[in-house]
C-alpha cells in the first residue's frame, strides 16, 4: 500500500470550481472517515467482544441497544451514509477509466482495488444489515440470542466465506481509503509523507483483518448457541 511515486502522480487534490461534482466528491470522500470509517472501527472493536463468549457479547450488544436515539443515529450515522458513499463511488466508477492492463502501475492497480473491495463491502455490509437487524429474531429486544444468530450463519461455510471476503474487502477499502483522503484533501503533501502513511495504512488493514478473523474463529469455536434457546432462557 506503499505510494510509489506513479500512484501520487496520480491522487488528484479535490479542488472547487467543478460545479455539483466538486460538493458530491468532497461529501463522498469525507463520508468514507466520518461516519462510516468510525462505525467500521466501532464495529470491529465491539464484534470482537465474542471473543470473551456469548455472555460478553451479549453485553456489548445489549449496551449499544441501549443508547439514546438508536433508529435516529442507525438512520443518520450508518444506513443513509453507506448508501450515499456506496452508489456514489458506483457512480464514480462507471465514469472512470480502468487502465489496469494498458498502463499496470500501482495506482492503476490500487485504484481498481479500491473499486472491487468497495463493491464486495458495499454487498457484505447490505446483507449483515438485514440479517441481523431486520431479519429473526430482534437483537435490540433479546440481545442474549446475539451470539447465536451470528454463529448460525457463520456454520455455513458459503456465508462463512462471504463474511471473509468482506471483512477483508471492508478493512482494505477504509485503510487505502485512509491514505486517499489525506492525499486528497492536502493533509500529506510530500511524497515522503504519503509514503510512511501509505505502510501506516496497510499496518491497519492488517489490523483489522487480523482482528476481524480472530472474532470469526471465537463464533466458529464456541460450543453451539441456540437463539431461540437463549430467547426461552432469558424468559424464564
Amino acid at each position: 500500500m506503499a505510494a510509489s511515486e506513479s500512484t501520487i502522480s496520480g491522487v488528484q487534490p479535490l479542488r472547487a470550481g467543478e460545479g455539483n461534482s466538486f460538493l458530491w466528491r468532497r461529501l463522498h470522500s469525507l463520508s468514507g472517515i466520518i461516519p462510516i470509517g468510525a462505525f467500521l472501527l466501532e464495529h470491529f472493536l465491539s464484534n470482537a467482544a465474542a471473543i470473551q463468549g456469548p455472555a460478553a457479547y451479549a453485553e456489548q450488544v445489549r449496551f449499544l441497544n441501549s443508547l439514546p436515539l438508536v433508529p435516529v443515529l442507525e438512520f443518520f450515522g450508518i444506513y443513509l451514509p453507506i448508501t450515499y458513499h456506496g452508489l456514489y463511488g458506483i457512480y464514480i466508477w462507471l465514469r472512470g477509466k480502468n487502465n489496469v492492463t494498458e498502463y499496470p502501475w500501482t495506482g492503476n492497480w490500487l485504484y481498481t482495488s479500491q473499486r472491487w473491495t468497495g463493491i464486495v463491502a458495499f454487498l457484505y455490509m447490505g446483507y449483515h444489515v438485514y440479517t441481523q437487524r431486520f431479519s429473526g429474531i430482534h437483537l435490540g429486544t433479546h440481545p442474549e440470542a446475539a451470539f447465536g444468530k451470528v454463529q448460525a450463519e457463520l456454520l455455513n461455510p458459503w456465508i462463512l466465506a462471504f463474511y471473509v471476503a468482506g471483512i477483508v474487502a471492508a478493512s482494505w477499502h477504509f485503510a487505502y481509503g485512509v491514505w486517499l483522503f489525506c492525499a486528497k484533501w492536502g493533509i500529506t503533501t510530500g511524497q515522503r509523507a504519503q509514503k510512511w502513511l501509505g505502510y501506516i495504512c496497510l499496518l491497519l488493514a492488517i489490523a483489522l483483518i487480523g482482528g476481524g478473523l480472530a472474532t470469526l474463529a471465537a463464533f466458529r469455536s464456541a460450543p453451539v448457541q441456540s437463539p431461540a434457546s437463549q430467547v426461552e432462557t432469558q424468559l424464564r
